[in-house]
């Protein structure tokens, strides 16, 4: 079986949730089958065209755009790219031929999946959430498997389809790097509290806005703060850094490449409750505040976050009470050697 090849198709991507379980199915795949051939597909402009590379694997961009509901000029680009990303699946799947197509959820893999299942090759779905999105719900019905992480998805999917695998996730033990390694990787002190702060690849507005109303505070506190801003907010928060003057104890960054490093540096874990983040903090057993988006179908970040609260293993604070608690709260967590 090592040696039997084998051409998968991963598709999709859109944001870390999508990207780094897609890349953990192809390093299974590559474990299981030395001489697999893999292809990533996902939209041109996303997070998946450094991180796809950067993990060994080949990529190939789409032009597809998350599709305006309203009519306007960027409907009709939007339309536009969709039918170029159609088309140019099209010839991905013939050329590249593969075996299966395993679409791992976000807009851009709707035109890889319906190439490959308009010739009649197998289509799998790798569900990371309570609530599925609106393309793996439309996808589902030509798929010949649906891999989920949650209980009771027979709301949404073919009850026979559905196989309870859970999320795949990255490589994050690190067992071989020590907690004072991962804190001289960013630069940190060892005989100091340090909380990492993540709003996900592309940034959180409340997490973020939270700490810059507090960075005063925080820059005169006895603790580390590791904080990914994500893409969308870093120049915002680089620019009060620079204006309020930079301090040792706070390590920003636009993204974090090592996040195994950056979790076995964290004595707490500030985050959204996406469905990736919640199995990554459960395998790792790090305390967390979570924060659940506002943004999401069906409010399923705070059924994600529930999870781990009914453990006692996190604490929620609503996106709403952010500005309130969050810092405050956080810090009170790493003093108080008895929480």
């Amino acid at each position: 079986m090592e040696n039997e090849k084998i051409n998968i198709i991963i598709s999709g991507g859109g944001t870390g949730g999508h990207v780094f379980p897609a890349i953990a199915i192809a390093d299974a795949v590559k474990r299981n089958f030395q001489q697999a051939n893999i292809l990533f597909v996902g939209s041109d402009n996303r997070l998946e065209t450094t991180a796809v590379p950067k993990a060994g694997y080949e990529f190939i961009g789409l032009p597809i755009r998350g599709l305006q509901r309203k009519l306007s000029l960027q409907f009709f680009d939007t339309l536009f790219r969709l039918i170029k990303s159609i088309s140019k699946a099209k010839k991905i799947v013939r050329k590249f031929n593969p075996d299966i197509v395993v679409g791992v959820g976000g807009y851009a893999s709707a035109p890889v999946m319906y190439a490959a299942s308009r010739r009649g090759i197998p289509t799998l779905i790798q569900e990371q959430n309570s609530f599925p999105g609106i393309t793996n719900k439309r996808l589902a019905r030509d798929a010949v498997a649906i891999c989920v992480a949650y209980e009771n998805m027979d709301k949404f999917f073919p009850a026979e389809k559905i196989f309870f695998t859970g999320n795949p996730i990255r490589n994050l033990k690190s067992t071989d790097v020590s907690k004072k390694e991962a804190l001289d990787f960013f630069g940190l002190k060892e005989n100091k509290n340090t909380i990492l702060v993540t709003g996900g690849s592309l940034g959180a507005k409340s997490i973020n806005q939270a700490l810059m109303n507090k960075f005063d505070v925080l820059k005169n506190t006895d603790i580390q703060i590791i904080w990914q801003t994500g893409k969308r907010y870093f120049d915002d928060i680089m620019k009060l850094v620079d204006s309020q003057g930079i301090t040792d104890n706070i390590k920003i960054t636009k993204f974090i490449d090592r996040m195994d490093l950056a979790y076995k540096a964290a004595d707490l874990v500030v985050a959204r409750a996406g469905a990736l983040t919640i199995s990554e903090l459960a395998i790792l057993q790090k305390p967390a505040m979570l924060v659940p988006s506002p943004n999401v179908a069906e409010d399923h970040q705070t059924k994600n976050a529930q999870a781990l609260v009914n453990i006692d293993a996190a604490i929620l604070i609503k996106d709403n009470e952010t500005n309130n608690r969050l810092v405050d709260e956080a810090i009170h967590i790493v003093q108080d050697k008895n929480t």
